[in-house]
């Protein structure tokens, strides 16, 4: 990438966090490194220090940006050492996706549908409440977990969400 306005391209900066020549201001530049900075933690195994810059950054956007805010929670509930806060992350993500419009998920890739969301979200609960001990309760996100297969697209990433729905199905059985 040659310059600041194609990376807030990429990375869903909105007009609002454009600065005067175009390009992104100084606060979606900060967002933007403190992202890639978890990103970069989490590929090296530094789980404390993806997890620091990944609150840090939930804590920087604030209630403004549903869609980031729904990722980032996703994220960070899977960097949790305690399945309790790997919960509380991941209905997090869950809350952000239930008030995030499908217009505001174009506004980051044309073709995204919200409702593609959910399959694993619910999966991701599901799983959590496995973890804790909580066989019903898991059991209850498991199904509505399927109930939401129909919005995922034939590709290898929902392939993979539906192949983890059926081991789990089978691991509550």
């Amino acid at each position: 990438m040659s310059d600041v306005s194609d990376v807030s391209d990429v990375h869903g900066v909105s007009s609002a966090e454009s600065g005067p020549d175009g390009g992104a201001d100084e606060s979606a530049l900060g967002r933007i490194a403190l992202g890639l900075n978890g990103v970069r933690a989490a590929q090296l195994g530094r789980t404390a220090e993806a997890r620091a810059s990944f609150e840090a950054l939930w804590e920087e956007l604030g209630e403004r940006d549903v869609f980031h805010r729904c990722v980032l929670a996703h994220y960070l509930a899977d960097l949790q050492d305690d399945p309790r806060a790997e919960l509380e992350w991941d209905r997090r993500a869950l809350a952000a996706a239930d008030s995030l419009t499908a217009e505001r998920a174009r506004t980051y890739e044309s073709a995204l549908q919200v409702r593609a969301f959910y399959p694993s979200l619910h999966l991701n609960l599901a799983s959590d409440h496995l973890k804790l001990g909580e066989p019903d309760l898991a059991r209850e996100q498991l199904e509505r977990a399927v109930r939401s297969l129909d919005a995922l697209p034939e590709d290898a990433y929902s392939a993979g969400i539906r192949a983890a729905v059926d081991e789990l199905r089978q691991r509550l059985r």
